[in-house]
């Protein structure tokens, strides 16, 4: 046999081995699920750019060999209804996590789907308490929760702002009505007297409300609800000249509030948690959005984060499958673009809190962390 025969079939032997490998790669679906449209659409676009990136990055480093992650996108607009459908849909297509949903009322009641089926679930954003209070095995929240994310803006409230006259509003959902109640608790046993109202989201004039408030003289607004209508009370609360000061939850961590509420932004205070870009953790996953022209803001983070925690412990556990993937998300902390997680046996990450933040010269500033 000549020389360069065998150099033939060695190239063609090495060309095989190449190409039998690629062949043996598996395919494992994951789901981003949340608001891709409606009235909260830019929230579900900020979990969605971070499972993206998540997905892109581990592909390209190894971490989980002869595997191509693939990410499906699955949009519940933050309706019940919707998210229940999504969550039937998902588990019928084999999905081996799903990073979502983002609102609390979507996600308690797909969360049921997804524990029977044995599908990992980790949101990034849903904060209501219950979510990880009913003993799911496979459910887990890298967000904060309410009780903490309450206590720390009604203790922001009482220490600056004591003896003002203040008001409790929600738009009467699942997170809304959760927050604004914990927040009326905390103020409430601080000795505080609260005018408490709701308002219906979807709206697109409160000027009735803004004229009792007025009218009322409330000095310290507090709101439970999203960025949308939140922006529109603020705007239409300064053009009618009530003097308050609003304070809010997580969701007024996007630019579209500041879209909506205009020049009113500014002096708006909300709740969030740490911001992770800070870190020398995100740094890699920063770098990463920017290059691809995209904000690391939010829930991004989180939502990378999410799926970065999950194949972390596909590879310690050494398989796909949903309970052992559990253990090993509770078995240890795991280094993410967010910094350590440690997720405790409801599934609820130990580490978060909340810090008040404001919108100030259309920027976002940390006020005070508790």
């Amino acid at each position: 046999m000549s020389i360069l025969r065998v150099h033939r079939l060695a190239a063609a032997a090495l060309l095989s081995l190449i190409l039998s490998s690629s062949a043996f790669a598996k395919d494992v679906y994951i789901a981003v699920a949340g608001p891709m449209t409606g009235s909260t659409a830019a929230l579900g676009a900020q979990i969605y750019d971070g499972a993206a990136a998540a997905v892109d990055s581990i592909n390209a480093s190894g971490l989980l060999p002869d595997t191509k992650l693939i990410l499906r996108i699955a949009d519940d607009a933050c309706d019940p209804k919707q998210a229940v459908a999504v969550a039937n849909r998902l588990t019928t297509e084999g999905i081996k996590l799903v990073v979502g949903h983002f609102c609390s009322s979507s996600s308690i009641p797909a969360s049921d789907i997804y524990a029977e089926a044995e599908v990992i679930q980790i949101s990034p954003g849903s904060t209501n308490p219950r979510l990880t209070e009913r003993g799911l095995t496979t459910l887990f929240r890298i967000c904060g929760r309410d009780d903490q994310q309450g206590r720390v803006a009604a203790e922001y409230i009482v220490r600056h702002h004591q003896g003002a006259k203040i008001g409790v509003l929600d738009d009467k959902s699942t997170a809304g009505k959760g927050i604004a109640d914990i927040v009326e608790a905390r103020l409430h046993a601080a000795g505080e007297h609260i005018i408490r109202q709701s308002y219906v989201a979807g709206e697109k004039d409160y000027t009735a409300l803004v004229s009792r408030l007025k009218r009322e003289g409330i000095q310290i607004l507090y709101i439970g609800g999203y960025y949308n209508e939140i922006g529109l009370i603020v705007r239409q609360a300064a053009e009618a000249g009530a003097r308050l000061t609003v304070i809010a939850n997580d969701p007024l961590m996007t630019s579209d509030f500041l879209a909506i509420a205009g020049d009113a932004a500014n002096g708006t205070l909300f709740t969030f948690m740490p911001d992770p870009t800070n870190n020398a953790a995100g740094a890699a996953a920063v770098a990463k959005l920017k290059g691809s022209r995209l904000s690391a803001a939010g829930y991004t983070l989180y939502a990378y984060a999410a799926v970065e925690a999950w194949a972390d412990s596909v590879k310690r556990a050494g398989s796909f499958d949903a309970t052992r993937v559990a253990a090993a998300l509770r078995s240890e902390s795991i280094e993410t673009a967010i910094g350590t997680v440690r997720f405790d046996p409801k599934g609820d990450n130990a580490a978060p809190g909340f810090i008040v933040y404001r919108w100030r010269d259309n920027t976002v500033e940390a006020v005070e962390q508790n």
